[in-house]
């Protein structure tokens, strides 16, 4: 009789260990935005297609961790190994994934590696295990603040001083909150108390942390909208409508555009993506707001005839939301702000000849850039000797926030720090000549 063969049973095939789908999908996701360049919210989709809701939550934050602390993980991959491990090394990232678990997201160890250790698809799966082991055996933390990326510190301290990127690094650590924007700002005593929120300005509360949005009172209804408390400055330096016209440029997600009409506005909201535009839409219905949506490219559209107002929102290199977007600091560099510079410039002067004259127009980035600010305006005026700046006032603008001497609005890490923070902006207001 044969005697029986003692062999070990075959290891698992990658896909039937639970949790890798999700894992395999993050390292899609951290090439797409790391290598290609690909913002984090779009390259999702792609990533993380065909999987489940849960794992693409899962997927996503994830990603988000290794982005928000990658040069902490660096430092602690790089102290655990002589082997120099490039950049893009497929090795950094499937370790990059497995100690942001383990260190952000309470994945025990074992899990971790258990997960990781199959991406690494035929490479130093040896290495790999060593350098996890020995970082995770030293019980290691990731600093407080995180460490914000050497070239952005840099960049940042060339145009604003060495306090700035230090300011960055506090409030990325914080929750960023949620702020609301309410269809009538006379009832804004009455919402602060409901959603046990603080208000900072007529039409604005600050929701508490943990709130859960679509369970709120109100949401259903349509009597508030998410936006944050830099973002609603825009809108605010535009003042009552009383039925003139307004053109909302780049209007998407619709925030500016529902601010406008319920200050009495008539609003012509125009984006260049029908997608994003329907998100739009759906919010205008949700309020009981209406404005004209119009899906065209803004280098090729123009209006029927001229605006009293216009408020463009410019595409950028969205800096200013890093902390809710933490890719931006890791794919955006000089050349995507030239680019977008650029583009801006070209943007604002074709608008200024759609507004009628003694009209006025809001120019608005959700970036802390001076190319994307400052330094746009300072040439626009320049260049157009029929426009002027026209000062905000700090009693136009919420508590905590004030314009610079110059007379625009610039939020940076530091403007309402004690009580949350603010999303990065850069917001000037600009007059027609009357002849």
């Amino acid at each position: 009789m044969p005697r029986p063969h003692n062999r070990r049973p075959a290891p698992p095939r990658a896909d039937e260990v639970p949790g890798f789908p999700a894992r395999r999908a993050a390292l899609r996701l951290l090439d797409a935005v790391l290598r290609r360049g690909d913002p984090l919210e779009l390259a999702l989709h792609g990533a993380a297609q065909g999987l489940p809701a849960a794992d693409r939550a899962l997927v996503h934050a994830i990603a988000a961790e290794v982005l928000r602390h990658l040069p902490d993980l660096d430092a602690l991959i790089d102290g655990a190994t002589k082997q120099v491990l490039p950049d893009d090394a497929k090795a950094r990232m499937v370790l990059r994934i497995a100690l942001a678990q383990v260190l952000r997201m309470d994945t025990p160890a074992h899990a971790a590696i258990a997960t990781a250790l199959p991406l690494v698809d035929g490479g130093p799966r040896k290495l790999v295990h060593g350098v996890f082991g020995t970082v995770t055996r030293s019980e290691p933390a990731l600093p407080d603040p995180p460490t914000l990326p050497a070239e952005v510190v840099a960049r940042w301290t060339d145009q604003w001083g060495e306090a700035m990127p230090q300011a960055a690094a506090r409030a990325y650590a914080v929750r960023p909150p949620v702020d609301i924007s309410l269809r009538n700002a006379g009832e804004t005593a009455q919402w602060t108390e409901a959603l046990n929120g603080a208000s900072f300005a007529p039409g604005h509360v600050r929701l508490p942390e943990g709130a859960v949005i679509p369970e709120l009172p109100g949401f259903a209804e349509g009597a508030w909208w998410v936006q944050d408390i830099a973002a609603s400055c825009a809108a605010r330096l535009l003042g009552a409508g009383e039925g003139r016209t307004v053109l909302d440029l780049c209007a998407e997600p619709g925030g500016k555009t529902m601010q406008l009409a319920a200050a009495g506005w008539r609003v012509l909201s125009i984006d260049q993506s029908k997608k994003r535009l329907e998100r739009l839409s759906e919010n205008l219905a949700r309020t009981g707001l209406s404005a004209d949506v119009i899906a065209a490219d803004l280098r090729q559209w123009q209006p029927d005839g001229a605006a009293d107002a216009i408020l463009l929102d410019a595409p950028c290199t969205a800096t200013g939301i890093y902390r809710r977007h933490p890719d931006v600091l890791h794919r955006i560099g000089p050349r995507q702000i030239a680019e977008l510079a650029e583009l801006q410039g070209e943007l604002l002067a074709r608008a200024a000849g759609w507004l009628k004259p003694g009209g006025r127009i809001v120019y608005a980035t959700c970036s802390l850039e001076r190319a994307e600010g400052e330094e746009q305006i300072e040439r626009f005026l320049a260049e157009h000797d029929d426009f002027t700046l026209v000062p905000a006032d700090a009693a136009e603008l919420p508590a905590g926030m004030a314009p610079d001497a110059q007379g625009w609005l610039r939020s940076l890490p530091d403007m309402l720090a004690d009580q949350g923070g603010a999303d990065g902006f850069f917001i000037a207001r600009l007059a027609k000549a009357s002849n």
